[in-house]
């Protein structure tokens, strides 16, 4: 395969540093040097949550006009949105989960505000609602009918779906964090919702590599999942060090092993030959200095390339006759070399 891949970051991956258990290190980049970084570093695409584009209480009226301020900015750099993501975790009103929600109101203002998100993105030119279901979940089990919870979700991707024909909502996946334990944590969770919906040619996943190790599970293979279903329309690389809190290292950087799996996956199968992006979602170290707190996306992005470069020269011939010979010990030896560059 040769897919020109087209890559893409959001604007909280250029952040401050600040951490729960800390504050900020760093100071604040304006928008637009944020965008000028995009380019520099070789990006064609921005990935916005509804108030990175413009307030959440920005009255309607004046919508248009600010959505349209950001979509030049976009246009004059030559960079395009990829989605956007309607932020429901952080109001206080989404504090026991915006979509399921015991509360009727608080239900009611998860969609508001998600048909909102869905009007900034067409009018900033995409088509891809991202759902994180992030306080979708419980922090007890008696407080929530994990059923009805389901039927709240399905419910509320439908109305997505009836409200705009065009648009595409991709389910970004995590099993816990910050809530004990989310429902839809997994790749086939999603998918299975995504079967039920209106309109399931509308419905996919976007996978990220560090919510499918804190789920226990191996990013190539939730990704070979949905390619296998035609559904993996985006993905957030990074990498994570166990079973910890969502760390968004830099990819490829903890095991390199388990990156280049993720590579080769999306090298066999031709992903972003239909435009897909792949995205990066990875934090700089809190020690980077503000003046080069951009490396961690240039070095996932490098890692990447050079990946793709291992994955091209692995003879296939010779992994098929290792394979009919049913001789693995030899197979993961000449991975190994080739990712030691040795062949």
């Amino acid at each position: 395969m040769a897919t020109q891949y087209r890559f893409s970051f959001g604007p909280w991956n250029l952040h401050e540093g600040a951490d729960p258990f800390g504050p900020t290190v760093r100071p604040t980049r304006e928008f637009a040097e944020k965008l000028d970084i995009a380019v520099r570093l070789g990006f064609q695409g921005i990935q916005f949550h509804d108030d990175d584009v413009i307030p959440a209480d920005l009255p309607a009226a004046q919508m248009e006009k600010a959505v349209g301020e950001v979509k030049r900015m976009l246009d004059d750099r030559g960079l395009v949105a990829e989605f956007i993501a309607p932020r429901l975790w952080e109001d206080p009103r989404t504090v026991d989960g915006p979509v399921t929600s015991n509360c009727a109101a608080e239900r009611r203002y998860a969609l508001d505000r998600s048909r909102r998100a869905v009007d900034i993105a067409r009018m900033i030119g995409t088509r891809d609602i991202v759902w994180w279901p992030a306080r979708e979940g419980t922090y007890i089990r008696e407080c929530k009918s994990a059923q009805q919870s389901f039927s709240y979700m399905l419910d509320y991707a439908n109305a997505l779906l009836e409200y705009d024909r065009d648009i595409r909502i991709l389910g970004e996946m995590k099993p816990n964090e910050p809530m004990d334990l989310m429902y839809l944590p997994t790749t086939g969770h999603f998918l299975a919702l995504c079967y039920r919906t209106v309109d399931p040619a509308r419905s996919g996943v976007l996978i990220e590599s560090a919510h499918c190790v804190l789920a226990g599970l191996d990013p190539s293979d939730e990704m070979a999942y949905a390619l296998w279903h035609n559904k993996l329309w985006s993905v957030h690389l990074n990498d994570q060090n166990g079973l910890k809190y969502d760390q968004d290292k830099a990819f490829g950087t903890v095991d390199l092993r388990r990156a280049f799996n993720q590579v080769y996956v999306l090298e066999q199968a031709g992903y972003g030959a239909d435009g897909a992006f792949v995205g990066l979602d990875v934090k700089a170290m809190r020690t980077q200095p503000f003046e080069v707190a951009w490396r961690h996306l240039e070095n996932s992005r490098e890692i990447f390339f050079q990946l793709v470069e291992v994955a091209r020269k692995v003879d296939p011939q010779e992994v098929r006759e290792l394979t009919d010979a049913r001789d693995y010990e030899a197979l993961e030896l000449l991975i190994v070399k080739h990712l030691m560059g040795l062949r």
